[in-house]
């Protein structure tokens, strides 16, 4: 059965900078060898954490790459931005407004402490629970 696992961000540290907690899923994911794609709103959100990524750990490098470029296929970590095709993945860390689609085993969808931005993910519980998915909550 696949999983939805929700990420309510509560900790004054990722109220601060979502991005940081969505570098630590990240991270988790890649050291699981898990391929995964980031599904982000925007390009300017694809480059913020592409430079997140790159500064987050001094000591370690995660593979990762805006999606489009010759070697998506290989690449770990793809972050997507809306318009940009990208290969499907085991794993998937959904930043956008609507459910994610394609064919995957689980999806982490990483909701911000404004309330307008918890409405929008009610909805998505409901979907994928209406898909079969095995949906959780986590206070991050």
């Amino acid at each position: 059965m696949p999983r939805a696992d929700f990420y309510l961000i509560e900790k004054p540290r990722f109220r601060d900078d979502p991005m940081l907690l969505v570098c630590e899923l990240v991270k988790r994911a890649y050291s699981a060898e898990l391929p995964t794609l980031v599904l982000v709103r925007t390009l300017e959100d694809a480059e913020l954490l592409d430079d997140k990524l790159w500064a987050f750990e001094e000591d370690s490098y995660i593979p990762h790459q805006i999606a489009g470029q010759d070697d998506d296929d290989v690449t770990p970590v793809l972050i997507v931005p809306p318009g940009a095709r990208a290969p499907d993945r085991s794993l998937v860390i959904n930043l956008r407004d609507d459910c994610a689609s394609g064919e995957f085993e689980s999806v982490k969808e990483v909701v911000p402490a404004e309330t307008r931005e918890r409405d929008g993910s009610r909805q998505r519980w409901a979907e994928y629970r209406r898909r079969g998915f095995d949906v959780r909550k986590f206070d991050m």
